[in-house]
């Protein structure tokens, strides 16, 4: 995407430049449309909720720039020709019933013919413009909120090759198909500087994304991270994706470890999520009322973390 012209549109708030969940356009004055695009193979065998989890996690992006979701396209492949069209009936209705909790309308989509499952949705959101919250605006204070559990692509790995208890399973599958919707009007409500979602890059990545566009260090406490029940445990016995190597690559360089003995604790922050939390960069008088309030909501929520002045690493695992 490097080599292709960047646009001259004023209109355009936030595009391809950067690290940005979502692109924004500015649609009349003072009014925004945030749109973002995600679809992926199943992780679950149910298609019901597959269909939830992959209409969770499109939604996402669109609840981590402060935006309503209004409007959602549905993105499909499916082998039509050897499959029961039950199943992709089930998915879709899946798909729906979550887009409709976030309060939007499915208006369309478009399907293919292929040989594996693919699912997603196209999400068209609005936004006042000075209600906009991007990943640029973390301040030095502020501290970190995070509102969902990790550990889901250690789970989700075991869930494939029956090696994880249903429990465990079910805890996941919650946490996966829960909207980010009270997350994202409580961060905004308590006027959060900064959010990103947490998905496939790892709680890791897109913290440092955080960092380098707004220009600070981000510090997270290792032990302070919500971490999903047997998660760390599957860990252990190797159920560990080939992201979560990617991912410490690529922020490896921008990255600085001062905890020790953690060695068995730091592949949670690089284990990539599916439909993750927020990642809530707010002031440090507001914080507790920012957990506070998703806690009595019935959410997840809790402070991982603190915002530091611009230092020799965008983050500091401590």
């Amino acid at each position: 995407m490097q080599e292709l012209p960047k646009s001259s549109d004023d209109r355009l708030i936030v595009g391809t430049d950067g690290f940005s969940d979502a692109g924004v356009f500015e649609i009349a004055p003072e009014l925004l449309i945030v749109q973002s695009l995600d679809f992926f193979a199943p992780l679950v065998d149910d298609p019901f909720v597959f269909g939830q989890i992959a209409a969770a996690n499109s939604l996402s992006d669109v609840f981590a720039m402060g935006a309503k979701p209004v409007t959602a396209m549905n993105i499909l492949g499916f082998p039509d020709d050897e499959l029961d069209l039950q199943i992709l009936t089930e998915i879709l209705k899946g798909g729906t019933d979550k887009v409709h909790e976030a309060g939007a309308s499915i208006v369309g989509g478009h399907s293919v013919r292929d040989k594996d499952i693919m699912y997603g949705l196209s999400i068209t959101g609005i936004v006042a413009k000075n209600h906009l919250i991007t990943n640029q605006g973390a301040q030095p204070g502020d501290l970190l909120v995070l509102t969902k559990k990790l550990g889901t692509g250690f789970i989700t790995t075991a869930m494939k090759k029956n090696k994880c208890s249903q429990s465990a399973a079910d805890e996941a599958i919650s946490n996966m198909a829960t909207l980010n919707s009270i997350a994202s009007q409580v961060a905004s409500r308590f006027g959060a500087n900064a959010i990103t979602d947490i998905t496939g890059f790892g709680l890791a990545v897109h913290a440092s994304e955080i960092a380098q566009a707004s220009n600070v260090t981000l510090q997270i406490d290792i032990h302070k991270l919500p971490v999903l029940p047997t998660a760390m445990e599957l860990a252990r016995k190797g159920f560990v994706t080939r992201a979560n190597r990617t991912n410490r690559s690529y922020c490896q360089s921008n990255l600085k470890i001062e905890a020790s003995d953690v060695e068995d604790l730091i592949e949670i922050v690089f284990d990539p999520q599916t439909s993750g939390g927020l990642l809530i960069s707010v002031s440090k008088a507001d914080a507790e009322n920012v957990v506070n309030e998703l806690v009595e909501s019935k959410q997840e929520a809790c402070i991982v973390g603190t915002v530091h002045p611009q230092g020799d690493h965008a983050l500091i695992i401590a």
